[in-house]
């Protein structure tokens, strides 16, 4: 595969990333997957433009448990 199109298929990567994450996969899981060293292979090219997967697992794992959050405040009667 190809730098452009590992490129091309990144928010592809990220968005199935997210989806292991709300699933509740566990690191150690998802670093098993195909998004995972795709992303790493980006990151090993471009390390300036692509972050670390690792990185982008906690980034995404802290939004969503912050997004979980913020919903159960919004819900509780006031």
């Amino acid at each position: 595969m190809t730098i452009s199109e590992l490129e091309a298929s990144y928010p592809l990567y990220c968005r199935a990333l997210r989806l292991l994450i709300q699933e509740g996969q566990s690191l150690r899981k998802v670093q098993r997957t195909v998004c995972w060293s795709r992303l790493e292979s980006l990151n090993a090219c471009r390390p300036r433009q692509y972050r670390n997967p690792e990185h982008l697992y906690f980034l995404l794992k802290r939004q969503a448990g912050l997004q979980s959050d913020s919903s159960a405040v919004r819900a509780e009667p006031g």
